[in-house]
């Protein structure tokens, strides 16, 4: 077999371990499961006193189905033979008399996991790179192979659900703690906890009586209150495959192939076809940086505002020893708690939360800039302010460290003329809020070091952000094309359009935060000051001129376009939306991507389409601004 490989032990124990040719990771093609299949036909004739089934790959477990292969289903029959070929194929690994038991160590997801759940054990390794999901929603697909099935079994269906219509991972304790995983244990022991657990016998965890009836008779309770809770983030026109995971589970057990209209539905959609090419647009996000061996183990920030001490804290929250500088330990303090709250929320375990703290470390007198791997630039924007701090800095980094600027608005050609070696600084920049928003811009002026530019993406990848390369222009690629959808929607109420309207034509398109909401959010202000460098010298609408005087701010004064009350906007009805407001307002942002497409700011269309849909979430469902323009 090309993929697979079988040893059998003398106690009559067989270990089967995918290895998949010429791939980094494994992933189930039509080819790995047909060997699959091969594997199981020679058990049926020499049955095994158990199976164990495992990777062999350092990259994890089964990164889930083929995704190429998802691209070449262009008819219905083709969607219904790919679901069927899994769905059939687990049942029967389900279905044999032997013990069997899946050993996850690394990434285990989709196809993969569904596999596991086939099995009579799973076995989780207890190390931080095991996460366990279904996030086949967030290719616009579901869980066709028998997830919507087992899953709900083995943890409950409230708790499966959720897994399934977020597309949320599970580390290896919280597994076990669920019920997911029969056992969690430390790689160095899985072997051998394998095998006994495979030999034991031991019966599954039952599940409590309450959540057996929520999984059988008590089902329209459990996905009523689902459809709910999904309908409150996506509508069914833009992403139906939730309500299509949820509908397949309670009324025909998790089995899509007795519901062929709904595989017909889904896999032919528009919103899978689009979902499946942003997958890939943040591959190729991810790919930058491979080229370069740099690696951080220190990072140096300086500006403990809200933009630098929240990618301080991240840094930290990614294992780097971080320094972070500013005038006194009082102007540091807020960032401090904000990094103490993030490190308790991402990392649950209360020592993780204590080592990540530790790693941040408060640095008035800028010690840390020596010993720095990567120094970002995170103070407020002015050139002199900057050029006095990077003349500073320079003489005290050590060679082949990054020097970066998180500059949001500032040419780098302007801010390197005070360098001795001017090629070595490049853009790192950021967006707020910094924990949430996966795009990070890596900005190259003329002439910069490409090594230095290829360095920085391995650093954005080393902190699991999406690196993409622009040029240094006023805004670079995000903030460019906010500015003239930010002017469109107040110049929609300058025109007598109420705020509320304008924010749901928005929602209703497909994006994340109605416009008028995002300028609250952002800071009036704020959003003043670039419209000045970023409009063209296009006069300011009315309305914001109005409030900024008024110093009605947004959001952090309490009152903008809306009233803030515990960091919620107060909306009145929105009433009806005129027929092509949303074209309307999003038309300059599509405008002004193809300008910069044509003027360099990306190397092409596709990567102006993923930087835009993970710097401002534009619709994903679209495909992108540029691909929902030409569709």
């Amino acid at each position: 077999m090309k993929h697979w490989q079988l040893q059998r032990e003398d106690s009559g124990l067989v270990w089967a371990t995918l290895d998949k040719q010429d791939a980094a990771a494994n992933a189930l093609s039509a080819e790995v499961l047909g060997e699959f299949r091969e594997i199981l036909d020679q058990l049926d004739i020499y049955p095994p006193k158990a199976l164990i089934i495992r990777s062999g790959k350092a990259a994890g477990f089964i990164a889930g189905a083929d995704i190429q292969e998802f691209t070449q289903l262009d008819t219905a029959d083709k969607g219904r033979a790919l679901v069927e070929r899994g769905w059939t194929l687990f049942n029967r690994l389900a279905a044999v008399n032997y013990p069997t038991l899946a050993i996850i160590r690394g990434h285990c997801l989709g196809g993969g996991l569904e596999l596991a759940l086939a099995c009579r054990y799973l076995l989780a390794v207890d190390e931080p790179g095991t996460k366990m999901g279904l996030p086949e929603v967030m290719l616009g697909i579901f869980p066709g192979w028998g997830g919507m099935l087992r899953l709900p079994q083995r943890v409950g269906p409230t708790a499966a659900l959720d897994m399934m219509l977020t597309g949320k991972t599970i580390d290896a304790k919280r597994a076990k703690r669920m019920g997911l995983a029969d056992e969690a244990v430390p790689p160095r022991v899985m072997e051998q906890a394998a095998r006994q657990l495979v030999f034991s016998g031991q019966a599954r965890r039952k599940l409590p009586l309450l959540q057996r009836l929520l999984n059988g008779p008590f089902k329209a309770i459990v996905a009523n209150g689902a459809r709910k809770q999904v309908a409150r983030k996506a509508r069914p026109e833009h992403y139906p495959a939730p309500y299509a995971i949820i509908d397949i589970w309670a009324k025909h057990n998790g089995n899509a192939l007795a519901a062929p209209e709904l595989i017909d539905e889904i896999i032919n959609s528009s919103t899978a076809r689009n979902l499946v090419r942003v997958f890939f647009l943040q591959e190729r996000l991810k790919a930058f940086g491979k080229e370069s061996s740099f690696k951080a183990e220190r990072v140096h920030v300086i500006g403990a505002g809200v933009m630098g001490g929240d990618i301080a804290a991240w840094c930290a929250l990614r294992g780097m020893t971080v320094t972070l500088q500013d005038q006194s330990l009082e102007r540091m303090s807020p960032a401090l708690q904000r990094a103490d709250k993030l490190f308790a929320r991402r990392l649950r375990d209360p020592l993780l939360a204590r080592a990540a703290f530790d790693r941040l470390i408060p640095d008035v007198n800028g010690d840390g800039v020596a010993h720095a791997d990567v120094v970002i630039e995170a103070i407020f924007e002015d050139v002199a302010a900057k050029h006095a701090l990077f003349k500073a800095l320079e003489p005290r980094m050590k060679p082949g460290a990054i020097l970066a600027t998180n500059t949001s608005s500032l040419k780098l050609e302007d801010l390197r003329t005070v360098l001795e070696k001017p090629e070595r600084l490049v853009g790192i920049h950021f967006f707020n809020p910094v924990a949430m928003m996966p795009l990070v811009e890596v900005v190259e002026a003329k002439g910069a070091d490409p090594a230095v530019v290829q360095a920085a993406c391995a650093f954005v990848r080393q902190i699991d952000k999406l690196p993409l390369p622009v040029k240094s222009e006023p805004g670079f690629l995000v903030n460019a094309v906010l500015a003239p959808y930010m002017l469109a929607a107040m110049a929609a109420v300058d025109a007598g359009i109420s705020p509320e309207t304008i924010d749901e034509a928005m929602l209703a398109f497909g994006m994340p935060m109605g416009p008028i909401e995002l300028i609250d959010s952002v800071g009036l202000d704020i959003a003043l000051a670039a419209g000045k460098q970023l409009a063209g010298g296009a006069e300011p609408p009315r309305c914001l001129l109005e409030r900024v005087k008024q110093g009605q701010l947004g959001k952090k004064t309490g009152q903008g376009f809306y009233t803030w009350a515990d960091g919620k906007p107060g909306k009145s009805n929105a009433g009806a939306v005129p027929s092509g407001l949303a074209l309307q307002l999003v038309t300059p942002l599509i405008n002004r991507v193809e300008q910069l497409v044509a003027a360099g700011m990306v190397a092409d269309a596709d990567l102006a389409d993923a930087g835009v849909i993970f710097g401002t979430g534009f619709a994903p469902f679209t495909g992108g601004p540029i691909h929902f323009r030409n569709k």
